[in-house]
């Protein structure tokens, strides 16, 4: 009998273990890595950047991403003047996803003026990507409360026929250029006019305009489906609505109230923010917290900071959005973000919701959304085996657009 080798099986801890023992570093490098599917990011980029920042090292993380971002940037004007216009918005869109990474450092860094410049920057690079991207896209202002939210306006096609439309709400602190690849990419792949914008909170709002967020979204999504109802180009009959992130308790949330989409996607179900941030509280303090022992409590967090630039940074950075001026008020305004079993027997809206195993942040949500909501919901998991493991299943985008636009266009098909 001839020899032959024992194969031994062999683990590569890479996927599972994680790229970098912080959770955050760890959790950005997935999502970069996942958005190579759809060009706004390049996974070579990614893993030279990653090689120069050491764990837990901030500041170089802030100055590797926007170092990227930069060269990048000097990239795509050089294809830009040379006339190369698709190797341009390629680049563009690049810089525009890693300069939103450092936007999220420099948050947590605390300087005002470093964040607003970054956003900025990013800014800048999303703004050349839609000028040379080679799809139809118009600027839009959403009437929103005596001022108007900036948005985009993407068409599938040149044709001015009425078309469904994918309206896209973001996370907490998501940029609006990471939607392309959330969704907006493939939904003008499968002939839906797309709609991206800034709401209450959300980046351009929140760091230009000091607009925080917001736990009744009802009142931002009423307007913008009547912004919408009066184009031509859009078929009522046929709107639908996706929330990525936190967005998936504000899609929920204003869908209690606003009931002209046809079909809705959360990825993925919340119905409690604030239990994201009870379970990084130690237990005693949060006992003085709903005490409603507001001195002591934020004495304790005051000194808890002090101990940990960790908790500082990330405290400076989930809280800046929800706009109050000290910790137990901004913890008091996180809990108004929960939709109860009442508020969601009103949903009646047929609903997609992802529930990706190891979900980090909310976990068991998608299934309690599921369970409470008035209208028809279809939970769809997945899985670690499936390389879509984790909030948002950031590592497998093509897969979470196959199974929830396969189940969108069923939806749309019968309207």
């Amino acid at each position: 009998m001839p020899w032959l080798p024992i194969l031994t099986a062999r683990t590569n801890a890479a996927y599972s273990s994680g790229f970098y023992s912080d959770a955050d570093f760890d959790y950005t490098v997935r999502i970069l890595l996942g958005r190579c599917a759809y060009g706004a990011a390049d996974a070579g980029e990614v893993m030279a950047t990653i090689a120069s920042v050491a764990d837990k090292d901030h500041d170089h993380w802030f100055h590797a991403w926007n170092e990227l971002g930069v060269r990048l940037r000097e990239i795509a004007d050089s294809a830009a003047a040379g006339g190369h216009a698709e190797s341009a918005a390629q680049a563009y869109l690049r810089a525009a996803t890693y300069a939103a990474v450092a936007i999220d450092a420099a948050s947590a860094l605390g300087s005002d003026e470093l964040l607003l410049k970054t956003f900025r920057a990013h800014r800048a690079d999303w703004e050349r990507f839609v000028d040379t991207v080679d799809r139809p896209v118009e600027r839009v202002a959403i009437p929103y409360e005596g001022t108007t939210m900036p948005g985009y306006f993407f068409r599938a096609g040149s044709d001015a026929s009425p078309c469904p439309t994918l309206v896209m709400v973001n996370g907490s602190d998501g940029a609006i250029s990471g939607l392309w690849a959330s969704g907006a990419a493939a939904a003008l792949d499968r002939g839906y006019h797309v709609l991206v914008f800034d709401g209450p909170g959300q980046q351009s709002m929140l760091f230009e305009h000091g607009i925080g967020f917001r736990p009744d979204w009802d009142a931002v999504l009423t307007p913008v489906v009547d912004f919408l109802l009066e184009r031509p180009d859009v078929d009522g009959d046929r709107l639908a609505l996706y929330g990525v992130s936190q967005g998936g308790y504000w899609i929920a949330q204003a869908l209690t109230k606003e009931h002209r989409f046809a079909a809705a996607i959360a990825d993925p179900g919340v119905v409690d923010v604030a239990s994201s941030w009870r379970g990084n509280i130690p237990g005693s303090l949060l006992e003085t917290f709903e005490a409603g022992k507001k001195r002591r409590f934020d004495r304790y967090m005051f000194w808890g900071m002090k101990a940990s630039s960790q908790t500082n940074r990330t405290w400076t950075f989930r809280a800046r959005p929800y706009r109050q001026s000290s910790y137990f008020d901004t913890l008091t305004e996180v809990h108004r973000y929960t939709l109860t079993a009442t508020d969601a027997a009103h949903i009646t809206t047929p609903l997609f919701i992802t529930d990706p195993e190891n979900e980090q942040f909310w976990p068991g949500q998608s299934q309690r959304l599921a369970t409470i909501t008035g209208g028809p919901s279809h939970l769809c998991k997945f899985t670690a085996a499936e390389g879509a493991s984790f909030h948002c299943q950031p590592m497998a985008l093509r897969l979470t657009h196959q199974r929830m636009f396969d189940w969108l266009d069923d939806q749309l098909s019968t309207r």
